[in-house]
């Protein structure tokens, strides 16, 4: 099982800039799979876009996969998204991993005035057209070398519905370590190896290894998590691993970096 690290940055006393690259340039030297990022922006604190954070680890780094854990998709003009995903895809050589989602904050919505009653059925429609357009369909031009997009990952739910557009329509399913409990994530395992999934992802797994953590918003709420010690964390990877899971991603805390060092011991 590969272990990559979601990094969210928040303001901080240190330029973000060198703060992430910082993170990235870690990452990387320590042999981690790769760096993933989440989605917000009306959230009421500052976030910083995605595709434009990963642009910029992409110059910093040479290896590693740069992924979404999860980009809302029904957030943005489909055929314009695909243009900015296909220049980054493009500009990392190849290395972005594209983590999508319906979303499911309504203040996200809100800000751009998109329709989050309709999430549901926006998510398909603009992956359909995101497809075409990466095939040269939709309008625009295809960079030579990035034709037919980078890897898509379906950010969603164990339900029948979303597991067959992720084994049939993208490359791999990625499951919340917030939201999914061990039973669902089993269930969903089988429900996607059976039809014909390939790739397994759990993500945004909080973790925090020290003997006195810091207190986390979620961490208590968190179905998936690694708020223990370093044997117990061992443990839970372990059984990510027994059940089939092909990446687990791993929330470091933003107030202490030094922590990869140790959650690279465990694997």
């Amino acid at each position: 099982m590969r272990i990559g690290i979601v990094t969210i940055p928040r303001p901080s006393a240190e330029p973000v800039g060198a703060r992430v690259l910082g993170i990235a340039r870690r990452v990387e030297a320590l042999g981690f799979a790769g760096l993933w990022v989440t989605d917000a922006f009306g959230r009421g604190f500052p976030t910083i876009d995605p595709l434009v954070l990963l642009g910029a680890v992409a110059g910093a780094t040479e290896r590693i996969e740069l992924g979404t854990c999860v980009v809302q998709l029904p957030l943005r003009h489909p055929v314009e998204h695909a243009h900015r995903v296909q220049s980054l895809n493009l500009l990392s050589g190849g290395r972005l991993r594209f983590g999508i989602g319906s979303g499911s904050t309504k203040a996200d919505f809100d800000v751009v005035g998109a329709d989050y009653e309709r999430r549901f059925k926006t998510l398909p429609a603009y992956l359909e057209i995101m497809q075409r357009a990466w095939k040269g369909e939709a309008g625009i031009s295809v960079w030579p070398g990035t034709e037919g997009g980078p890897p898509v990952l379906l950010g969603a739910w164990r339900s029948a519905r979303w597991i067959d557009l992720a084994a049939q329509k993208c490359q791999g399913w990625i499951a919340s370590g917030i939201h999914t409990s061990w039973e669902d994530l089993e269930i969903g395992l089988r429900m996607y190896r059976a039809a014909g999934g390939a790739r397994a992802i759990v993500a945004n797994i909080i973790t925090d290894l020290r003997p006195v953590p810091t207190p986390h918003p979620i961490a208590g709420h968190a179905k998936i998590g690694l708020f223990c010690s370093p044997e117990e964390a061992r443990e839970r990877l372990a059984r990510l691993a027994a059940l089939g899971v092909d990446d687990a991603l791993l929330i470091c805390p933003d107030d202490d970096p030094g922590q990869l060092e140790t959650i690279r011991t465990l694997v």
